[in-house]
């Protein structure tokens, strides 16, 4: 087994290996090429604990640092049973468990927390262990779809204890009840929220049980220990014990069922799940079967097994989320606070769309496009039982963070694919309110809150109050970065327009083409750049594309000047050009530098901070608002420049616990550089096309997910390709020549082989007028 504990990597690897030419094959086992400690540094914020696939649990250890886990701290204060892989604010970290020995004498997790060493730790998909130091502890952690599990060798002692803190989480817990019953089982739950400053609220109960008795238990509230207690509720901390004669039999192992619908459903869930079955092995071996199937969907060869480790890691990040919100029943807590039953979908959580609808949304939709269907009809759920759609939406709550329209790219790209086939007209209404309108004033939902304005005048205006004349309800507001959501709602308009078309709504679908347009309204010719306006539609001045603070949300004009996916050959016009808008993105990559020094050119000139978002004038990879700038070069007639750009990009992507460029954001980085392994990238959210360009590996085969007609085995192929080795001669698709430097989605929907020649220097291969991809929203001249 491959074991992962340290920043250098262990190269001995599985049984599926070979050496001498054939050493670069895909191994039998992916798992073993999935290192779960990158990102846990610099601000990845992963975690390295054990979930299953798209699973409501996540046990993890704990630490500290906003993903729950900080690779650099040295201390362990509990393994709590929820985490978000890669997000920006602390989130989650419900219910931490702490293995100790002796009398327990305190509640303050910073004073029985313990030291542990890296050296002592290990993981891979499904499954953690960690020796924890003060204690003399081993632990290890796997899990089921909604039950996590953890299995403790005590040293041989008289007194060992597990300690389970409700008033403890990554976020603001505001109460907690937990209750000892009998002599194997613990019960309670945990309300919690302010996810990033925002008003969302989510409580989530668990049913937890040993696989022996306990011989004591014990209870606080507060710093106030209380003996043989049995329970514990209210504000201000509260938490139980459980201790066992570990001086003969040194192991013990827990399982905890969750759930978001009540207590019974956390019962339910652990009784169907788990059965009467503690055999934490077992378990441990399914899940690890589970995740060599989900990372079998693309086996790729070639390369260096750092880089196969940098794709296999990224294609396991971009599998954990969203998460499974229903009980075994179909029961889940809807955004309305109520119980519903969902039928004929499995329900879904954890929607964070500003994020994922750009790459990690249509990566499901080619390897999991069940999984894909199930999240956008929760989606649509939550908008029917919120009463509004969701921006931002954590367990069954919206948290109102982030700008713009995302649910509009993320529910029209799922119609694109059929995957909302039955709910087609729900979904679109929902989305035209959401989009012409603005929620009641004692909704919880934002909507796009700047809408009344964008509507009146074709943009967002700049200068506008909050809380008086922009709908405000807690977290981020659209009129506080009036420029990125002008850029944000003209992109879902577009998108709009394309449902409303394939709908026979016509004069919705005009009116919405040419809300897409409403981007120009921005376009400061003068400057040649993007530029806040105010109420009278005068120019924001004076005006510095660069820094900070000119209402362009975690980017500036630079990063967002290439968010027009919907007609990036018209924002090509609005740049004076093919040449002119190919040397403006020269300068925005260093590209003359990237030629000579590709890796420290992307540490040096592009980022040097992973919340740096508006410093420099220049490519930020660390997030989301310019991931598809690389691909822009294809309009401009030089894609060789793209390649020369992801590649370089790639190097951000390494095998360390910093080898996460910013944010993983619920696996959307990752999903970003699987397409891009692939030479594959979807622009434009619903408008069914890929961009082409260099694959990173030689070959690889995608297992195409089954649904209403997709599936089957698509094989890229680039022999001899390599980081220098990287410029497309020519492509072909089932023997046939592609002279454009895009695909439609159908053409390889069912498989097929796609095969590259690449060379060491740029070729003629798609730099003629009219090889560019589309631009699904020109005005009609």
């Amino acid at each position: 087994m491959r074991r992962f504990g340290t920043i250098a990597v262990v190269t001995t690897l599985g049984a599926g290996l070979v050496s001498g030419s054939a050493a670069a094959a895909a191994p039998e086992d992916p798992t073993t090429l999935v290192n779960p400690f990158i990102g846990t540094q610099n601000f990845g914020n992963t975690f390295p604990g054990a979930s299953a696939p798209f699973g409501m649990v996540q046990v993890s250890p704990d630490t500290g640092g906003q993903g729950g886990y900080d690779y650099l701290q040295d201390s362990i204060y509990g393994f709590s049973q929820t985490h978000l892989s890669g997000v920006g604010c602390g989130v989650m970290g419900e219910l931490p468990v702490m293995p100790t020995t002796g009398p327990v004498t305190t509640a303050d997790h910073e004073a029985y927390k313990s030291t542990y060493s890296h050296d002592d730790e290990e993981a891979e998909p499904g499954y953690y262990r960690v020796g924890l130091k003060r204690y003399g502890v081993g632990a290890e952690l796997t899990a089921t779809q909604r039950t996590g599990w953890q299995r403790y060798t005590f040293p041989a002692i008289g007194q060992a204890n597990v300690l389970f803190n409700t008033g403890k989480a990554n976020q603001k817990v505001h109460d907690s009840e937990i209750h000892v019953v009998g002599d194997r089982t613990i019960e309670g739950r945990v309300r919690a929220g302010g996810f990033c400053a925002g008003k969302d609220e989510h409580t989530v109960y668990f049913s937890a049980t040993f696989d022996r008795p306990f011989t004591a238990t014990g209870t606080w509230r507060g710093a106030t220990l209380t003996p043989g207690g049995r329970d514990a509720a209210g504000t201000g901390g509260n938490g139980a014990w459980v201790s066992f004669d570990a001086s003969a039999d040194r192991d013990a192992v827990l399982k905890v069922g969750l759930s978001y619908t009540g207590l019974e459903g956390a019962r339910r869930n652990l009784a169907a799940e788990t059965g009467g079955s503690f055999d934490f092995d077992a378990t441990r071996a399914a899940l690890h079967r589970k995740w060599t199937e989900k990372l079998g969907s693309i086996r790729v060869t070639g390369g260096t097994p750092e880089r196969r480790t940098a794709f296999y890691t990224s294609l396991y990040h971009a599998q954990l989320h969203p998460n499974l919100a229903g009980d075994v029943d179909g029961s889940y807590a809807g955004f309305d606070g109520r119980v519903h039953r969902a039928r004929g979908y499995t329900p879904y959580q954890n929607l964070s769309l500003w994020d994922t609808y750009r790459p990690q949304n249509q990566l499901l939709q080619l390897i999991e496009p069940g999984v894909a269907r199930d999240v956008a009809l929760s989606v649509v759920a939550a908008g029917r039982d919120g009463g509004w759609l969701p921006r931002w939406g954590l367990a069954n709550s919206e948290t109102n963070i982030m700008t713009g329209d995302p649910v509009a790219p993320f529910l029209v790209e799922a119609w694109s694919k059929g995957l909302l086939a039955g709910h087609e007209r729900e979904a679109y209404e929902l989305l035209r309110r959401n989009a012409t309108s603005t929620p009641p004033a004692d909704s919880p939902y934002n909507g796009r809150s700047g809408q009344e304005f964008y509507a009146a005048k074709g943009y967002l205006p700049s200068g506008l109050g909050v809380g008086t004349d922009c709908a405000h309800k807690g977290g981020d507001n659209d009129c506080k970065h009036p420029a990125s959501a002008t850029l944000e709602y003209a992109s879902a308009d577009a998108a709009l327009a394309l449902m409303a078309r394939g709908l026979g709504r016509h004069d919705d679908a005009a009116m919405f083409a040419e809300r897409g347009q409403w981007y120009r309204n921005l376009w400061d010719a003068s400057i040649a750049h993007f530029r806040p306006r105010t109420s009278d539609g005068a120019w924001v001045t004076p005006y510095d594309p660069v820094p900070a603070g000119h209402q362009f949300h975690e980017g500036g004009a630079y990063q967002y000047q290439w968010l027009v996916p919907q007609d990036t050959a018209g924002l090509v016009e609005l740049m004076g050009g093919r040449a002119a808008a190919g040397r403006r993105l020269d300068a925005f990559f260093a590209y003359d530098k990237l030629l000579t020094d590709p890796a420290g050119t992307a540490r040096r000139d592009w980022i040097t901070d992973p919340y740096d978002y508006y410093g420099k004038p220049t490519y930020n990879p660390n997030n989301e608002p310019d991931l598809l700038a690389p691909y822009t070069y294809l309009w401009t007639g030089t894609p060789a420049k793209t390649a020369t750009v992801v590649r370089a990009a790639m190097t951000l992507f390494s095998t360390g616990p910093d080898g996460m460029t910013g944010n993983d954001d619920l696996g959307t980085m990752s999903a970003w550089y699987v397409f891009s392994s692939l030479g594959l990238y979807p622009t434009m959210a619903g408008a069914n096309f890929l961009a082409v360009s260099s694959p990173q590996f030689e070959s690889a085969e995608v297992h195409i997910g089954r649904f209403r007609g997709q599936g089957g085995t698509l094989r890229v192929t680039a022999p001899g390709v390599s980081d220098s080795r990287r410029y497309v001669q020519s492509v072909t698709l089932n023997g046939r020549p592609v002279e454009r430097t895009w695909l439609t989605w159908d053409s390889i929907a069912r498989g097929g082989r796609l095969a590259h020649t690449v060379g060491d220097t740029p070729s003629a291969w798609g730099t003629a007028p009219g090889a560019e991809p589309p631009s699904v929203n020109r005005p009609v001249r």
